[in-house]
């Protein structure tokens, strides 16, 4: 027996599944359309932009680096265009020693070129190219090109390379450039700088290229290209040019530096030069040098040991960060300020017989028979010890602290390039502050007496003492010393001076000041530096110093011949001319070279005379100041335009062009 069916029930049961489903279905289309509705209008432009990045891509354009010129427009830093073989480590397919096998079999690769890019390698990303060779000649290119199907992940690109043409001259001045650094990535990033340095391997890591990296360094370019589903370019939408980076005019006389540099020649040693109506500092100095060429693409590790552990520093920029007990040069600074606080007059004398008792301790005088009655002229010009010493004792350390500051000892005179050293200018409160143990911390009353001669604690850079020299040349004006003269932009030509803050007066008489200027005088017309200015046709003022590196027994004589040559004292000088109008304020000192009047005068009396007369010493000069005879009377000079110039220089090919750059 069948049963009859409910025709009705299923009826009912059908359009409820139909409404259901009709239901569900017109949900899932109005999800759909809310979704189309959100992507078309609220995401519309952050998918329109990932469409169009997907189907272009963005190029960066590095801009070539811009110029350093000497105040006289002679090119000091450059850049030309050479190609470069490069691997990116992520696109190998073969062992890294098992690629340079064969690259060496068309390109020649030495061993330094290995060690070089492997110390690249660790500094990178693996998918970013990293150079093997650089500088490669048109038949290396040539051999590579028709065996580039052999090479995956290698590839020869075209790139700018900075060029020091003058090699180590003036390198600690104009500084170098090198590869960026992670820690130099994300200091970018803080600054919002990063996005400038797109495409750019290369950042200034030391003197004017560090300092002025941002006016050198330029503005990025773009180009925006059209890709296809592959990534190879099909077409270029739009282009941005690159802004090269401007012009950098240095204060410094290249031609000075050089013959400062042969005068010092293989010595140790620092000299500032500066205009104290300015603060241009002439000639920046700091020997030995070395070549900054070699850092540009990464130094070996053969040449870096050579620089970092050679025992004469040559890494070190002495008139920077360099510090010396400044010796007697010290003495005409602690005679001003004896004036200025009254505790001397310049008529005031005393009884020197070549030594002072301090307690039990005998403070010898550089002349052992003594220098009879000295007055402060006198001590200047005879460069008297003994007149220091009470001299000392009479002000005390916080006086002398407070008196020698203003002429900027212990300071930072704020110079425009990064690195520089404060010194130590010494008080109560610095050794309490430096020292831990208490019987360390407390001053002793000896302790000052050797402040007097500029020994003790004292510790100056070559720019300190130029500058408080200025102070006095200018009659009391404290200008802030730069190396940057201006700055030319590139695209308008137009010259940017560097800011200058006006001078600081310094709460010295003029009458005072006076005084202490004509001493100087009478110490190059007749004093410790005589001989090396017989014949000068100009007047100059000077202050020959010595200071001492090795400490002898209280009751042994100093002998220079018994003690290891790096242990003698160094030899000090400072200098002005010509003295009724000066142009030129300089600091100086020669490592272990002994006597300022010998080692260093010399050197400062053919600096003024090419500044002031415009002429270059002959070679018979330049071998006697090597040989320490140069305080016999100055030989033969020619003029400047006699000279060859510019010295040997490294051969710049042109700029590359836009293509080349891509």
């Amino acid at each position: 027996m069948s049963l009859l069916r409910n025709v009705e029930y299923d009826l009912q049961r059908f359009r409820a599944r139909v409404m259901v489903a009709s239901l569900l279905v017109l949900v899932a289309f109005g999800l759909l359309s809310l979704r189309l509705m959100y992507l078309q209008l609220w995401r519309y432009q952050e998918l329109n932009a990932q469409a169009e990045s997907n189907r272009t891509a963005i190029v960066p354009i590095v801009p070539n680096r811009g110029v350093i010129m000497d105040r006289n427009g002679i090119v000091l830093a450059t850049n030309y265009s050479a190609y470069t073989l490069e691997i990116t480590p992520s696109k190998l397919v073969e062992p890294l020693d098992d690629v340079f096998a064969k690259l060496s079999e068309i390109i020649d690769i030495q061993g330094r070129d290995k060690r070089r890019f492997r110390k690249l390698l660790e500094e990178s990303k693996s998918f970013e190219s990293v150079p093997i060779r650089t500088r490669l000649s048109d038949e290396e290119v040539a051999r590579f090109a028709a065996q580039r199907y052999r090479f995956p992940g290698v590839e020869i690109r075209a790139r700018l390379f900075r060029n020091y043409p003058y090699n180590e001259l003036a390198s600690h001045v104009i500084g170098y450039i090198g590869r960026i650094n992670q820690t130099e990535t994300e200091r970018l990033e803080e600054q919002d700088d990063a996005g400038n340095y797109h495409g750019t391997d290369y950042i200034g890591k030391l003197g004017i290229e560090q300092s002025y990296e941002r006016q050198l360094h330029g503005i990025t370019g773009v180009h925006e290209m059209e890709t296809s589903a592959g990534g190879h370019a099909v077409r270029r939408l739009r282009s941005s040019p690159a802004t090269p980076g401007n012009t950098v005019v240095l204060s410094i006389d290249i031609k000075l530096q050089q013959l400062i540099e042969e005068m010092y020649g293989d010595r140790r040693g620092a000299l500032v030069a500066i205009d104290p109506s300015n603060g241009e500092v002439l000639a920046f100095v700091s020997k030995p040098t070395f070549d900054p060429n070699l850092f540009v693409e990464g130094i070996d590790v053969n040449n870096w040991q050579k620089l970092n552990e050679s025992p004469d520093k040559p890494l070190l920029n002495r008139a920077l960060r360099g510090t010396y007990p400044p010796g007697s040069t010290y003495k005409p600074f602690m005679s001003l300020a004896s004036l200025h606080t009254g505790r001397r007059t310049p008529e005031q004398s005393i009884y020197d017989p070549g030594f002072f008792m301090f307690g039990s301790h005998k403070f010898r005088d550089d002349k052992e028979s003594g220098h009879g009655t000295v007055d402060l002229r006198k001590a200047i010009v005879q460069s008297c010890d003994t007149y220091y010493y009470l001299l000392a004792r009479d002000m005390g350390v916080d006086l002398i602290y407070e008196q020698m500051g203003l002429f900027g000892f212990g300071q930072l005179t704020g110079i425009d390039i990064q690195g520089e050293s404060s010194g130590i200018l010494p008080s109560t409160a610095w050794k309490q502050k430096t020292y831990k143990r208490p019987e360390q911390k407390r001053w002793y009353s000896g302790e000052t007496i050797s402040l007097g001669i500029g020994q003790g604690y004292n510790s100056f850079t070559m720019l300190q003492l130029a500058q408080g020299l200025s102070i006095i040349v200018s009659n009391g004006n404290r200008i802030k010393p730069h190396l940057v003269r201006e700055v030319v932009d590139i695209e308008t030509k137009e010259k940017q001076a560097v800011v200058k803050e006006p001078p600081q007066r310094a709460p010295f008489k003029l009458e005072d000041i006076a005084l202490i200027r004509q001493a100087m005088v009478d110490v190059n017309l007749e004093g410790t530096s005589a001989g090396s200015f017989v014949g000068a046709e100009y007047t100059s003022g000077g202050k020959t110093g010595t200071s001492q590196v090795f400490t002898i027994k209280q009751n042994e004589k100093y002998d220079a011949k018994k003690i290891d040559e790096r242990l003698r004292d160094h030899a000090l000088y400072i200098a002005y001319a010509p003295a009724e109008n000066p142009k030129i304020a300089l600091a100086m000192v020669v490592e272990n070279a002994g006597f300022g009047a010998q080692s260093a005068a010399p050197i400062a009396r053919r600096v003024f005379d090419f500044v002031l007369l415009g002429l270059y010493p002959s070679l018979e000069d330049m071998e006697a100041v090597r040989v320490g005879q140069a305080t016999r009377p100055i030989g033969k000079r020619r003029p400047m335009a006699t000279v060859p110039w510019p010295p040997k220089a490294v051969n710049v090919p042109a700029e590359p062009t836009m293509e080349e750059q891509l």
